[in-house]
């Protein structure tokens, strides 16, 4: 009797399963950490039989935990986004070493087409930036690194289709709306691969994969893979899958993951978006007739900054310490860190800055710089919903929140304060999974009534509204530093 759904979370920094029974509680959970490849300075790389191997072994880790594969009912894919794989048509064999969204090696090809004007017209079909983050350029790039025979028997996908084709045995080249709508090769509007962007991007339309619903049939794993087929039904991009996991689903609604980076999603219904102020249109979901848009906020560092304060410059042991160091001071003492290791995301997009630590005094210590790490995932935060507001969006009313860092209840408390929001966070910190999960439900079947997460912490402002200008006023001021250096 099946009784599980099994959640492929495949991210940038690890792959991991979890079974959940049908009443989406988890009853098994494995784990792999992802080797990351830095080639180059601002290049990120995967290998891609990696993320395969490690994507078998930790399922049927869960599988055999929870009695077997004839318990599972069906499997919902989530992942790392606008990462970019090139795979051999006839082996499933990667050709390159995956691109990760966090790349940026197209940077100059990017600011090129921006200089021919191109930019507005991508905007417009995809509701995207000309910027490396998206998959186009990565593949424009590996194409241009490869043999013509290779080019020829090559598929292209995002991890998610990768997966899938590998999983299916190679019957299925499919992805989700959710991401092909990140791949800058997408029309939002008309809702199907756009010739015109193909060609912009040297992209040959056969390498494509086909782009279906979020829920529904994707196909069946190979029976030697897990001891019996099992149905795929249900694929989405880690982001909206946390929307959907946290039961994003009126207009208006908004959640912010904090993970290696940040994403902060609203649903904005039905119509497709228009932002005047440099956040990303999306596909937040398309499940049956139902289907939503979203407005994306991209920070490229959150957990990330937390890493290198840990393992570049040895201030912390771990994360939970920063918690203690931030809270053991008075204030910031005028220290701020602008994280822009990989360029700043949203709402700057600017490829070419590089991080800063601004303010220094000789009475500065560690914990300063520790708390100014933590700061800024909330002053980023701030801009984030402050061009949301200004693009017309509703105003939050709760910001539901997920990912590592909101085990930090200084954090969530500053993040509260800065962004004069209430902050809600889930009692379960998987939503990603559990999103995939809730759409494999849906896909297969089994579930007509989707519960929303269910917060358990709850932070609301208690700053003044002076104090919270004045430190964004000395955050801007940062951040405009950092771009003026990086020009």
């Amino acid at each position: 009797m099946t009784t599980h759904i099994l959640a492929i979370d495949q991210g940038t920094t690890s792959t991991r399963a979890i079974a959940f029974d049908l009443a989406f509680k988890p009853c098994a959970t494995a784990q792999v950490a992802l080797t990351q490849h830095f080639p180059q300075p601002g290049w990120v790389e995967h290998d891609a039989d990696e993320i395969w191997a490690a994507t078998i072994d930790v399922c049927r880790q869960v599988i055999a935990a929870v009695g077997g594969a004839d318990k599972i009912a069906c499997i919902g894919i989530t992942n790392q986004r606008e990462t970019t794989i090139v795979w051999d048509r006839e082996t499933g064999r990667p050709l390159h070493r995956a691109i990760v969204w966090q790349d940026r090696r197209t940077a100059d090809v990017c600011a090129r087409m921006r200089g021919d004007g191109i930019e507005p017209r991508v905007q417009e079909k995809t509701g995207l930036l000309l910027d490396p983050y998206f998959s186009a350029t990565k593949l424009k790039w590996i194409l241009d690194h490869l043999d013509a025979r290779d080019v020829e028997r090559a598929c292209f996908g995002t991890v998610d289709s990768h997966l899938l084709f590998r999983l299916t045995g190679g019957r299925v080249h499919a992805t989700d709306a959710t991401n092909a709508s990140r791949t800058m090769l997408y029309d939002i509007n008309a809702r199907r691969w756009d010739e015109g962007l193909c060609a912009i991007f040297d992209a040959p339309r056969a390498m494509l994969p086909t782009v279906r619903a979020s829920a529904g049939e994707f196909g069946e794993t190979e029976p030697n893979l897990f001891g019996r087929s099992i149905p795929i039904t249900g694929v989405a991009g880690d982001q909206q899958a946390a929307l959907f996991g946290h039961g994003c689903f009126r207009p208006g609604m908004a959640k912010a993951t904090y993970g290696t980076g940040c994403f902060l999603m609203m649903n904005m219904g039905r119509a497709p978006p228009r932002s005047r102020n440099r956040l990303l249109a999306t596909v937040g979901y398309a499940v049956g007739d139902d289907f939503a848009y979203a407005l994306e906020g991209s920070i490229f560092s959150a957990g990330a900054t937390m890493q290198w304060l840990r393992d570049g410059l040895r201030l912390i042991k771990d994360s939970a310490e920063s918690e203690a160091m931030a809270a053991s001071l008075p204030d910031n003492g005028g220290v701020y860190l602008v994280p822009a290791f990989a360029g700043l995301g949203a709402p700057q997009w600017n490829a070419q800055a590089r991080g800063a630590i601004v303010g220094l005094t000789r009475d500065s210590r560690a914990e300063h710089v520790v708390r100014a790490g933590l700061e800024a995932v909330a002053y980023q935060t701030a801009d984030l919903i402050a061009a949301l507001r200004a693009d017309g969006a509703p105003p939050i009313s709760s910001l539901l929140v997920d990912g590592g860092l909101t085990a930090n209840a200084w954090a969530m408390q500053f993040l509260s304060d800065v962004c004069d929001v209430e902050v809600v966070r889930p009692a379960f910190q998987e939503v990603t999974a559990l999103g995939a999960a809730r759409l494999a439900a849906t896909g297969a079947g089994l579930s007509s009534d989707v519960p929303a997460a269910i917060g358990n912490r709850t932070w609301r402002p208690s700053m003044p509204n002076e104090k919270r200008g004045e430190l964004m006023e000395r955050w801007r001021a940062a951040v405009a530093g950092v771009e003026a250096a990086g020009s």
